[in-house]
């Protein structure tokens, strides 16, 4: 494992109503981070095809129209879109972290999917709670995703906006050894003091987890306002909010923030500097008091349904779970249709009935 990586976050301007325009966009940016030689890429909440502005502005009542052309809009996993980004993420030996408004069926999550520089699928996860208006939109995820990811550039962890105020999240990506966390804001949203609350939330992590922390925002241009409002006097909520950046474990930034505006926030990360933070802090290590205080978690995936009487072993026209051409449905966890097997998600996007299902287990701190 190199002693440096190069990693960058993009602040870029998604094409509101067009995934296909953002995925161009979002590409772009890939081979713009390619040519400084970055390694891994993160990405703004839900870029694909762009974050739910409007239901920060329209009455529930009325927000119908828009709601349908998200969910006409969002992406499938797997589906065309991922695999063109794999494509890309393997030309390029880079990594990339995603953040998607998912289609699973008749409902939308907010779901980050990290893809390592062999163009696989290694992270699949969704945002546990929605916040606020955007629970008019999408639907809950569950603990099967709240994992740490062991690359070959070390150990990264996701999560989405407001999770990093549940200290239990973050905790539990600390407790597995979070060496690298992306951070995915919508950014163009609630002003300057949304910037500033972001501010100090991705700094604060870095210190106490005593890793990198990599930050993205969207940008929208004035332009982009009246696409989402008639109503001028509204256009203000969408003024600020952006902070695309690269902190260190001792909270300082190695590159950014990015206030306003498109662009790349482009770093160089000394893995050393973990070393030097956990030294005197090691918020999972020898700061901490396991004996006193620790974090249970629940990794099982929603399932919508579980024979309890025969577990997995009556599964579909009588075969049982050692046919692997026999397929359950996974729940909101990871709602796809997959064979039975070990690990039927792979790479630890365990569905229903795969190690993950064994339920909770305890995280020491």
């Amino acid at each position: 494992m190199a002693s440096t990586i190069k990693v960058a976050a993009a602040q870029i301007r998604p094409v509101l109503h067009s995934l296909q325009g953002s995925l161009a966009r979002l590409l772009e940016a890939m081979a713009e981070a390619a040519t400084a030689g970055v390694e891994l890429i993160v990405f703004p909440e839900t870029f694909l095809p762009y974050y739910p502005y409007f239901s920060f502005v329209e009455p529930a009542v009325l927000m119908g129209p828009s709601h349908l052309r998200l969910y006409d809009q969002a992406m499938e996993v797997p589906g065309a879109e991922l695999s063109e980004i794999a494509a890309a993420a393997r030309q390029y030996g880079m990594h990339v972290l995603l953040g998607i408004n998912e289609r699973d069926g008749g409902s939308l999550y907010n779901t980050q999917l990290l893809i390592d520089a062999s163009g696989e699928l290694v992270l699949k996860r969704r945002k546990l709670t929605p916040t606020y208006h955007e629970r008019m939109l999408w639907g809950q995820g569950d603990g099967s995703g709240l994992r740490v990811v062991t690359t070959e550039l070390g150990r990264i962890g996701a999560l989405a906006c407001w999770e990093h105020y549940n200290p239990l999240a973050r905790f539990a990506l600390m407790a597995q050894g979070e060496e690298i966390h992306c951070a995915q804001f919508p950014g163009s949203l609630v002003g300057p003091i949304f910037s500033e609350q972001t501010a100090v939330t991705m700094r604060h992590h870095a210190l106490e987890a005593g890793c990198f922390v990599i930050c993205s925002t969207a940008w929208l241009d004035p332009s982009d306002y009246a696409k989402i409002t008639a109503d001028s006097s509204l256009h203000r909520a969408f003024q600020g909010g952006c902070h695309t950046a690269v902190i260190s474990p001792e909270g300082r930034y190695l590159a950014g923030p990015l206030p306003e505006g498109e662009g790349l926030a482009i770093a160089e990360l000394d893995r050393s500097l973990i070393t030097k933070r956990k030294r005197m802090m090691d918020s999972v290590g020898h700061y901490s008091r396991p004996d006193l205080l620790s974090l249970q978690i629940n990794r099982r995936a929603t399932c919508q349904m579980q024979d309890l009487a025969n577990s997995l072993d009556q599964i579909g026209h009588g075969q049982t779970s050692l046919d692997p051409t026999v397929h359950y449905q996974a729940g909101p966890g990871l709602n796809q249709t997959r064979p039975i097997g070990p690990d039927p998600m792979g790479a630890g996007l365990t569905g229903c009935g795969g190690p993950a299902a064994a339920g909770a287990e305890l995280i020491h701190g």
